[in-house]
């Protein structure tokens, strides 16, 4: 069966993509979106007016979908109309919408052990342990090559990350010793977490599973992925007084306000501050309460 044919206008939009360097996926979702406006007005995208729009945005609201995937639309739809069409005047009045910002779900340290303990092999610890270890995202593990391994600085590089910015991350002699056991049993090539066919990268997907998997099978009730070990790292650290400015570097926040969500679940960080009622001491001891 042939591929359908790209129209003229969806050709122009993927090369100003292209232009601008997004990355497979975000295209992949921008043309989505797009395509779902076209399919809400019955007709092509590039003959809205500023009521289809802001119309829209009304029926993903009425729809109930969630706050990630609408945020998505609109920017995508802010690119299609800004750059592809060169008609800001059509989104002026598109707004994002809150997305409520709930607390991590985090493991303490013995769930982290058995979480490692119930791992599937040499390699899918060592992709743990970097996930935890050093506080990458799924994504940034799977992508790692052999390569980024520094043992002499005793740091890992991750390439193009998230917002394509490079950084440098600890790697920890613990886990240095778990990467050297997995390359010296498995001989990875390039990517340092081959998938299937060794030519590709293991997918975020299929670690993923392997987290689930284990935290079934170390009877961990909590709600277990990849992306709770970075929490659980980052809160650990915060935990052990890690300056918060150097746990942002670490984990490649571009804001501080991002990084400061662990505040919300770094126990030993609240318990031990002191209340300010603790410190009206004397002053209480010897008073009647008030009636």
């Amino acid at each position: 069966m042939l591929d359908k044919p790209i129209s003229p206008l969806r050709q122009r939009m993927i090369e100003d993509m292209t232009a601008r360097r997004f990355k497979e996926k975000v295209q992949k979702d921008y043309v989505r979106h797009v395509r779902n406006f076209a399919a809400f007005l019955g007709r092509s995208p590039d003959s809205a007016t500023s009521e289809d729009v802001r119309g829209f945005q009304l029926h993903m609201a009425t729809q109930q979908i969630g706050a990630p995937t609408i945020n998505s639309a609109i920017a995508a739809l802010r690119f299609f109309f800004n750059v592809t069409l060169e008609r800001p005047d059509l989104v002026r009045h598109l707004t994002t919408v809150h997305k409520p910002r709930k607390a991590p779900v985090v493991l303490n340290q013995d769930e982290v052990v058995r979480l490692f303990e119930a791992a599937p092999g040499l390699k899918y610890k060592a992709a743990f342990g970097v996930a935890y270890g050093a506080g990458l995202r799924v994504s940034e593990v799977v992508a790692l090559k052999v390569t980024d391994i520094d043992s002499q600085r005793m740091t890992l590089r991750v390439e193009q990350g998230k917002g394509q910015r490079d950084r440098y991350v600890m790697l920890s002699p613990q886990l240095l010793e778990w990467l050297r056991q997995w390359w010296k049993a498995a001989r990875p090539q390039a990517w340092l977490f081959p998938g299937q066919n060794p030519v590709n990268p293991m997918s975020a997907r299929q670690l993923s599973r392997a987290v689930r998997a284990a935290a079934q099978s170390a009877g961990i009730a909590k709600r277990v992925s990849p992306h709770t070990l970075r929490h659980s790292f980052a809160t650990h650290l915060l935990e052990q007084n890690v300056d918060i400015r150097v746990i942002q570097v670490l984990l490649g926040h571009a804001k501080l306000e991002t990084t400061a969500l662990y505040t919300r679940v770094a126990v030993n960080t609240i318990r031990d501050v002191t209340s300010p009622l603790e410190r009206l001491g004397a002053n209480l001891t010897g008073q009647s309460p008030p009636t």
